[in-house]
């Protein structure tokens, strides 16, 4: 059996079985002697608390004697006992080896042993220690350095701005003699300004004071305005209104000026009373008056036309303030008569149709009355000594054409019907010429 295989090391961190490196069977007195030296306890104090933050931590193991001395095993455990390493190898493999070329082997094993109890006892980690542990372990180390070396540098800092400090601390003095007359000078100003905002206070004041009696003012000049502009719209009001009440009235002149003006110029008999022809038959306000076999007029319409008649003659006998003998004119639209003054009898200006050789005699002695009340007019009209003259004669109800020297019976009964009709547009005739005097001796009196 080979001799060496009788001791193996494992990591104390992974507890992994590990081998070693042959550089650590030729270690000298001295290099056992550098390495024993004791690490600065400030680094080891650094390093301890970060190492405790490894994955596993293991109690650092030493190798002792197996308790049966013939079986040939190497326990790993922890001891508290003061004897070395070596002395507990030496003796195991003399006793399982018979002392054959033990003398080399243990020195080697007492060797190593002894090594990995100075690194156990000098630093928080236990050794051996496997390849992968120990870099985990350098790079907490160099962790740990970069953040002492930052340290370091902020202290530094610190002690320089300490003694920066210290150096401007010799100025305080004066910079306290000049900081306390500033303030005896700021004080002053201050006092002075108190002063100055006390008499700005008061002035403030007697502003305001001011500023309300000018507000009211302000507001009772405003109530004045107001007051002033109602009076005035009020006003303005009544002007617009009369203006243009004055312009209505002057319109209304202008226009009542125009209708007087036009009035003047008017003829209100030939205005209200219109004698035209249509054919053989003469008109009065459109009506035609008289009947002709050809054209048999309705009597309803002749006598509407009698009426027209009958009221033509008693308005130009009211104007030239003429009273007839013996008859009075009564216009009464299509009902109109004549009334015999004394008899109290009435003729008709109005008929019921029909020619008949026995007919209604007071139609007749109606229009042979009206005849009569026509020459009183005419004579009244030419005794005025104006030499006008109505263009056809009347006697005892005959008309007479001046012209020819032919007479015109007004009545019906044993006539006819063309000569009444003929008889009946010569008395239209007279009454258009009598109508048209009054009218120019009205407008003289008028123009007078």
């Amino acid at each position: 059996m080979d001799i060496k295989s009788a001791v193996n090391f494992a990591c104390q961190r992974c507890l992994q079985p590990i081998t070693l490196d042959s550089s650590f069977n030729h270690l000298g007195e001295h290099t056992l002697a550098e390495l024993s030296l004791p690490i600065q306890q400030q680094i080891v104090g650094e390093i301890e608390p970060h190492s405790a933050s490894l994955e596993h931590l293991v109690p650092p193991f030493r190798l002792t004697d197996s308790a049966n001395g013939t079986n040939g095993f190497m326990l790993v455990g922890d001891t508290g006992e003061s004897e070395s390493l070596g002395h507990h190898l030496k003796v195991s493999y003399i006793t399982l080896l018979g002392r054959k070329n033990t003398d080399k082997f243990l020195f080697l094993i007492k060797v190593r042993a002894a090594l990995f109890d100075i690194l156990s006892s000098s630093s928080a980690a236990d050794h051996p220690l496997c390849d992968e542990c120990t870099d985990s372990l350098l790079l907490l180390m160099d962790q740990q350095l970069k953040l002492t070396e930052g340290e370091w540098s902020d202290y530094n800092e610190y002690l320089k701005k300490l003694e920066i400090e210290q150096q401007q601390q010799g100025n305080e003095d004066t910079e306290m003699e000049n900081l306390t007359k500033e303030l005896q000078d700021v004080k002053a100003e201050e006092q002075r300004l108190i002063l100055e905002l006390e008499a700005l206070r008061k002035e403030e004041k007697a502003i305001q004071n001011a500023i309300s009696e000018q507000q009211e003012e302000r507001r009772r000049l405003q109530q004045e305005e107001h007051r002033y502009w109602r009076e005035y719209s009020k006003h303005k009001r009544d002007l617009l209104l009369a203006e243009d009440e004055c312009r209505s009235l002057e319109c209304q002149q202008a226009y009542a000026t125009s209708q007087l003006e036009r009035l003047k110029k008017t003829n209100v008999f030939n205005a209200t009373f219109h004698i035209w022809h249509s054919g053989h038959f003469g008109t009065i306000n459109s009506f035609r008056l008289g009947r002709l076999p050809s054209a048999p007029v309705d009597w309803s319409e002749i006598n509407a036309a009698w009426g027209q008649t009958t009221l033509l003659l008693n308005a130009l006998a009211q104007k030239l303030n003429l009273t007839f003998k013996r008859y009075r004119l009564v216009p009464f639209g299509n009902h109109s008569y004549i009334e015999v003054l004394g008899q109290q009898k009435e003729l008709p200006l109005y008929g019921s149709g029909g020619f008949k050789f026995l007919w209604d005699t007071k139609f007749d002695a109606g229009m042979v009355a009206f005849l009569d009340c026509l020459q009183q007019f005419k004579e009244e009209v030419e005794d005025g000594g104006s030499g006008f003259c109505l263009p056809y004669k009347m006697e005892r109800g005959k008309i007479e054409d001046s012209a020819t020297g032919n007479s015109y019976s007004i009545k019906i009964q044993f006539n006819s019907e063309e000569q009444w009709t003929k008889a009946l547009k010569f008395v239209l005739t007279n009454l258009k010429w009598g109508l048209a005097w009054v009218s120019s001796q009205f407008t003289n009196d008028m123009e007078h």
